[in-house]
C-alpha cells in the first residue's frame, strides 16, 4: 500500500520524490511493540501535569495585539536550503500526521540524514511554531546531508495530543520519541534518505527525547548528540531528581555512544545538575562524551540559536562524525546570509525602559517588555507611527527578521528601536507624536515570528 507524503508547502522545485511507501525498502522497520504499548498508556495519562518551559532554537510567535492574516503566515521558506514541509501520513487513531521540515541539497541522493529533535517552548504545544534549525541545516546540507526536523505528536501542524506522562521523565521521553520512529519508518521510504548513515540530534527537550530514542534505535544510527537535554518540570516535586533518574534510565539501556553539549550559564540546567547527570547516564552504563563549552553570551541553552555558536559546538561534532566515516567536507558551500546594517547606539533612552517608547501605547510597551526577557541575537522594530512592531530573538539576521515581521502589512517602513542591548532609535522627521488609542481602535498591532 503506498501512502502520499503530502507537502503543504515547499521552496522552489528541486525534483523532489514525494510518494513513500510504508514497507519501504527491503529493511523495512518498525518501532518495537513495547514502545507502542508504553504511549498508549501515556495517551491516556496526556492530560496530566504539564511540564515547564523549555527553550528551543527558534523564537517563539508572539500573539499579535490585533490579530491579522499577516500576523499568523508562516516564515518564508528557504530555497538555498532546499527547504520544505512535508507530512507523515497518519497510521490510525493513535498514530496522527506529523509535520515535517526538511532541508535538502542539490541532487537525487540519497543523502546521511540528520534527525532533529526540537524543544519545548511555553504553553500549548500546538501553538509552538515549526521547527526550523536553519544554522544546524545550513552547516549540513553544506556537507551533502538532508536534515529533518519532524514535530512531534501533538507539536505545531503535527495531529494528536502531546504525549506528557505527568512528572515521569522516563515516560516522557519514549513517549516523545514515538514520533522519531514514526519519521524514521516514513523516510524508508524516501530514495533521497540513507538511514544506513543516520545521526540523530536534539536540543533542550529534544536532547532527552534523543536519549530517549537511543535505548531502541534505528539500526543505521551511527551516533546521538544531545545539546542543552532536558525538561525542567518545576511544578514536579524533585523535578531535578527525576531528570537525573531519566538521564540513568536511558544510559542504563543505551545502545549507542552519546556526544553531549552543556554551558556553565544554561538558564534552565545549571553545571551541577548537568554534570551529575553525565555521571550517571555513564555509571549506569552509557557511553557519554561530554563537551562542556564554559559560558555562552547570557545563555548557554541558546547555543544552537545564534550564530556565534557555531565554533563551540560544529567543530566538535565535525570530528566526531569524521571519526564515524561520515561525510563531513564541505561540497555545497553556503553563503552567510547578510543583516541589515548595525545601528550605533543612539542614547535615545535607558534600554530597559518601556515608558521611553516614542508611541505609548499599551500593547506596544507589554510587547517590548516581552522581549526584553528574550535572549540575544535580537531585535525590536517600531513603524513610524506606532501602529506596528515587530521582533525577532535568536537565528539568524535578526535585524532584518524584526523589520520584516514589522512591515508586512503596511508600506512605511519601520526603523529598528533596540538591537540587543542597546537603544538605536533615531527620531525621524516622518515619525508622528504619539497618539492615544481610541475606544474603537487597536493601539498597535504587532508579527513576531522566528
Amino acid at each position: 500500500m503506498t501512502d502520499p507524503a503530502v507537502p503543504t508547502h515547499h521552496a522552489a522545485p528541486r525534483g523532489w520524490a514525494i510518494a513513500c511507501t510504508q514497507a519501504g525498502r527491503a529493511r523495512a522497520w518498525r518501532a518495537p511493540s513495547a514502545m507502542r504499548r508504553v504511549v498508549a498508556v501515556l495517551i491516556a495519562i496526556a492530560g496530566g501535569l504539564p511540564p515547564a518551559a523549555q527553550a528551543q532554537t527558534e523564537a517563539p510567535a508572539a500573539a499579535a495585539a490585533t490579530p491579522t492574516a499577516a500576523s499568523r503566515r508562516p516564515p518564508p521558506l528557504d530555497a538555498t536550503l532546499g527547504e520544505a514541509v512535508l507530512r507523515v501520513p497518519e497510521e490510525g487513531p493513535d498514530a496522527p500526521h506529523l509535520e515535517v521540515s526538511v532541508f535538502r541539497p542539490p541532487g537525487p541522493g540519497p543523502f546521511p540524514v540528520l534527525l532533529f529533535n526540537h524543544g519545548r517552548a511555553k504553553g500549548d504545544a500546538r501553538q509552538q511554531p515549526r521547527s526550523r534549525p536553519v544554522l544546524v541545516a545550513r552547516e549540513f546540507v553544506s556537507r551533502g546531508w538532508v536534515v529533518v526536523a519532524p514535530m512531534r505528536q501533538g507539536f505545531a501542524g503535527s495531529g494528536g495530543r502531546e504525549p506528557i506522562g505527568g512528572c515521569d521523565l522516563v515516560a516522557n521521553g519514549l513517549g516523545q520519541a514515538r514520533s522519531v520512529h514514526r519519521t524514521l519508518r516514513w523516510l524508508e521510504g524516501q530514495p533521497w534518505a540513507d538511514l544506513d548513515r543516520l545521526v540523530v540530534l536534539g536540543q533542550s527537550h529534544g536532547g532527552l527525547v534523543t536519549l530517549a530514542y537511543g535505548t531502541q534505535p534505528h539500526p543505521g544510527t551511527r551516533l546521538l548528540v544531545n545539546v542543552a537535554g532536558g525538561l525542567r518540570q518545576e511544578r514536579c516535586p524533585g523535578w531535578e531528581e527525576n531528570l537525573l533518574r531519566a538521564f540513568a534510565r536511558f544510559g542504563a539501556e543505551a545502545r549507542l555512544p552519546s556526544l553531549w553539549f552543556y554551558g556553565d550559564n544554561d538558564a534552565l540546567f545549571p553545571p551541577a545538575l548537568w554534570r551529575e547527570a553525565h555521571l550517571r547516564h555513564q555509571t549506569a552504563g552509557g557511553l557519554a562524551t561530554l563537551v562542556a563549552f564554559g559560558t555562552f553570551r547570557d545563555d548557554a541553552h541558546a547555543l544552537l540559536g545564534s550564530p556565534e555558536g557555531r565554533p563551540l559546538w560544529a567543530p566538535p561534532l565535525m570530528a566526531r562524525l569524521q571519526a564515524l566515516g561520515l561525510p563531513t567536507t564541505v561540497v555545497h558551500p553556503q553563503a552567510d546570509p547578510q543583516d541589515v546594517p548595525l545601528p550605533p547606539a543612539s542614547g535615545h533612552a535607558p534600554l530597559d525602559d518601556p515608558l521611553a517608547l516614542p508611541f505609548h501605547q499599551p500593547r506596544l510597551q507589554q510587547a517590548y517588555r516581552d522581549w526584553l526577557l528574550k535572549p540575544s541575537p535580537r531585535a525590536f522594530a517600531i513603524d513610524p507611527q506606532g501602529q506596528r512592531f515587530g521582533w525577532s530573538s535568536r537565528g539568524e539576521r535578526p535585524r532584518q527578521r524584526a523589520l520584516t515581521n514589522c512591515q508586512q502589512t503596511q508600506p512605511r517602513p519601520c526603523q529598528l528601536y533596540a538591537v540587543d542591548d542597546a537603544v538605536v532609535w533615531t527620531p525621524t522627521p516622518a515619525a508622528a507624536p504619539p497618539a492615544a488609542p481610541s475606544a474603537t481602535s487597536p493601539s498597535a498591532s504587532a508579527t513576531a515570528r522566528p
